[in-house]
């Protein structure tokens, strides 16, 4: 198999990966610590995961179909869905609620 042929095979099974973690985090409600610290829900992560998931999954795919106009609706529906991922459910970060500590305030030193 050439090198792109393995380009294309990790690049389905990240968008395959990414796309079960999201439908995961938004059927059990529930995400990994590290996710839980950059996004303020689990549907915002959901999301977020499922539309990169499926993007690229739309990407790699495009590649296979026929035809130049196959390949370029494919990759700017792909584009579309990263947008939407990026401007309406990036991470933000969590809300601080009044009883979180700050390790960075300095007391405690």
């Amino acid at each position: 198999m050439s090198v792109s042929g393995w380009t294309v095979g990790v690049g389905a099974a990240v968008g395959v990966g990414l796309a079960a973690m999201g439908v995961t985090m938004l059927v059990t409600r529930r995400m990994p610590a590290a996710t839980a610290r950059t996004f303020r829900d689990v549907r915002a992560a959901g999301l977020y995961h499922l539309l990169f998931g499926l993007a690229l999954l739309i990407l790699v795919v495009g590649l296979y179909l026929p035809g130049s106009a196959a390949s370029a609706i494919s990759g700017g529906l792909a584009v579309a869905l990263v947008a939407v991922a990026v401007v309406r459910f990036r991470p933000r970060g969590r809300r601080s609620s009044p009883g979180d500590e700050d390790p960075e305030d300095g007391e405690g030193r």
